[in-house]
């Protein structure tokens, strides 16, 4: 028998300043989203039909399924933005539960993103959220003496925490910390332990390979009387015994099987089903993808939290042995109540990570290319550039990446793209567009050995939802010449931008960085198609709109937003006219980074107007008198710039006032309404 009692605690290596920690972020990132993408087929399916209906899992089977590959994923959506908690708390090694279940609220829009809204005593995530919304602050929210124990051991915990364990390198102590404070938002017991080894696991891949001192390493946080500990050391024993890993599953099953572990998804079956994985694949990613996917039962999770583990642990180079990265091209979805990051792509997020993981660490933050938001500066990112054309091919190359022949042509996702835009149940893709007219798009191309020629261009939605492709500038280039393309984005008459790409009419050319920021002048009309109306982080119960105006936006219990933007907007002036209704309060919101983080300029009670800060907790920066009647429309100017923020009314200033504490530098902006009903004219922002 193997015996734990003996372990010690490694001591922390923080490896978070080493050269080759970013890109380990990197490969771990793409573990996760690969092991998610591979199991979500055959998510929940048993041991048994996944053997009669597709064999043994060798590689992504969603096409068999008729399934997509690339999807909303509550395993991927929560791991990265629950992470948030650090930014939104300065980077504070004593973050606390409370804090992380408030990250919860700003960034959750009630049923419709990142969890499985399962219902109270149902979904564990479910039930938390609805306790923190009552005012029962973490870790009471999850605990099981509220909730009950079944509810509180179930899996979710664990499918949320591997970016604890990517923003501590070599420190697994720390990584059990952190988790111990983000599980407890939702979960309690045995599920509080899963999630600690998991996070172990993941902090001590950058630093460990072998997979026995990886896992003695990991037990050596929890109580070695603990249920996890003690399937970790069966699952081992079984193991040492010489059986292959089908018969080890059979044992899994017999001894901690569905039978015993009853609710939605259990923590205990699931959590063996990743350790089998992770001995009997003996570190090789393709084989242990196979045998967790291949075992069944809560498919993807599991799949993903090896991935992570398994991808920390071996790098980019472990992921070479077959084609995972090439159908994935580092895609993945954040929906939630900051809709401006919801398009967004692999290497983009592990710079993200790494660089909390480097904050934590007292480093400053890494920057590829002077910021560009497509850099390619890690090897193979193509950050979601796939090519739809027949003809000619698309290559990452060293730095960059290399368009090659007559009539490729390559792009990547700006908003909803067309192929998933019928995706409005499940996990709910929640966006607004990263490229808005009057943005600068500048784009630097090489040109290969013979020259190169093409254009730039985007697609926009239309009033029947079709892709409309509009033509930017072209280039033509000498001979390995350098030159940047820039192209001030036109009107699109309010049809949101889903993509912007490259056509090459000859030759080759490698696209160094693609880049545009800042806030744009553009206005928001009312148009025809579904699409438009998902362009808007949608945190309100009902909108209803007209060419010229929103007819009505309600919400009927709480503040509701109806979002637009993105969260790097900072000085700016937004115009609109508002119809106050009837409502608690209404007008428009500022520098909005979720649903408890903005600034907000309302009509509040009869004769007032009102300046509010949310800061997790509402609280009045200025009152002014107005005399403000129902049903009337007031044209509304709403200035914000540093510390500064102006309310003018119909022309007349109204407010004036500065935050100098705790102020929020950047965000979009919404319409706010709080308990009832409020109209909107067609709003227009401007940099300032």
């Amino acid at each position: 028998m193997i015996s734990f009692s003996s372990l010690s605690i490694p001591e922390p290596v923080d490896r978070a300043g080493h050269p080759g920690y970013l890109e380990r972020v990197y490969a771990g990132l793409l573990g996760k989203l690969i092991g998610v993408y591979l199991g979500r087929p055959m998510e929940n399916w048993t041991h048994e039909r996944i053997l009669d209906e597709l064999g043994e899992i060798e590689y992504y089977v969603h096409e068999q399924r008729g399934r997509r590959l690339v999807i909303t994923d509550d395993d991927i959506s929560g791991t990265l933005t629950f992470l948030r908690a650090l930014e939104d708390y300065g980077f504070d090694r004593d973050l606390s539960p409370a804090q992380i279940g408030q990250t919860w609220l700003n960034y959750l829009i009630d049923k419709t993103t990142i969890l499985w809204w399962g219902g109270m005593g149902n979904s564990t995530e479910h039930t938390a959220y609805l306790r923190l919304r009552e005012g029962i602050a973490a870790p009471a929210s999850g605990s099981a003496a509220l909730n009950g124990q079944i509810i509180a051991e179930q899996i979710g915990a664990q499918i949320f925490i591997d970016g604890w364990g990517f923003v501590c390198p070599g420190n697994p102590a720390a990584a059990v910390d952190f988790a111990r404070r983000a599980a407890s938002v939702s979960h309690d017991g045995e599920a509080i332990y899963g999630a600690q080894v998991i996070a172990a696991l993941v902090a001590q891949a950058f630093v460990e390979s072998d997979i026995d001192k990886l896992l003695d390493c990991a037990v050596s946080f929890i109580p070695a009387n603990s249920i996890v500990a003690n399937l970790i050391e069966d699952v081992r024993n079984w193991h040492a015994s010489g059986i292959d890993w089908r018969a080890c599953r059979a044992q899994l099953e017999a001894n901690y099987g569905y039978d015993r572990y009853r609710g939605q998804c259990h923590l205990i079956p699931n959590h063996g089903l990743i350790i089998l994985s992770l001995i009997y694949g003996g570190g090789d990613f393709d084989e242990s993808m196979k045998i967790v996917n291949t075992c069944g039962w809560d498919t993807d999770c599991n799949s993903g939290n090896v991935g992570a583990i398994i991808g920390v642990r071996n790098g980019l180079a472990g992921l070479e042995n077959r084609d995972w990265r090439g159908p994935v091209a580092d895609r993945l979805y954040l929906p939630s109540a900051d809709p401006g990051r919801a398009i967004t792509d692999a290497a983009a997020e592990a710079y993200t990570v790494a660089n909390y993981g480097r904050a934590l660490a007292g480093l400053g933050p890494l920057v590829p290319k002077e910021g560009a938001k497509f850099h390619f500066a890690l090897p193979g990112a193509v950050q979601g550039w796939q090519k739809s054309s027949e003809a000619g091919a698309l290559e990452p190359c060293e730095g960059g990446l290399k368009l090659v022949g007559e009539g490729l042509v390559a792009s990547t996702p700006t908003f909803i793209p067309p192929e998933i835009k019928d995706l409005v149940t499940g996990y709910v893709l929640v966006a607004c567009s990263t490229l808005y007219p009057g943005h600068t798009v500048q784009a630097t191309l090489i040109a290969g050995a013979e020259g190169a020629s093409g254009d730039l261009f985007l697609s926009r939605y239309g009033a029947e939802d079709e892709s409309v492709r509009v033509l930017g500038p072209r280039f033509s280039l000498e001979p390995n010449q350098v030159q940047v393309i820039e192209w001030t984005i036109p009107s699109m008459e309010g049809y949101p931008i889903h993509e912007i790409g490259l056509g090459l009419s000859s030759g080759d050319v490698v696209l160094d960085r693609m880049h545009w920021e800042g806030t744009p002048t553009t206005s928001f009309p009312a148009v025809e198609g579904t699409m438009w109306a998902r362009a808007w982080g949608k945190a309100v119960d009902r909108f209803q709109f007209q060419r010229d105006r929103y007819e009505y936006i309600t919400h009927n219990e709480g503040v509701g937003l109806l979002i637009q933007g993105v969260r790097e907007w900072t000085d700016y002036r937004i115009k609109a006219r508002i119809t106050p209704r009837m409502a608690r309060a209404a007008g428009i919101a500022v520098r909005v980074q979720g649903m408890r983080r903005y600034y907000a300029f309302v009509f509040g009670e009869p004769g007032e107007i009102r300046l509010d800060k949310m800061l997790d907790q509402p609280k009045a920066l200025a009152r002014v008198s107005y005399p403000w009647r129902p049903f009337e429309d007031y044209e509304l100017t709403v200035e914000v710039s540093g510390s500064r923020l102006r309310l003018f009314v119909d022309g007349e200033l109204i407010i004036q006032a500065t935050d100098e504490s705790e102020p929020l530098r950047r965000g979009a902006f919404a319409c706010i309404v709080d308990s009832g009903c409020v109209g909107m004219g067609t709003p227009s922002i401007e940099p300032l």
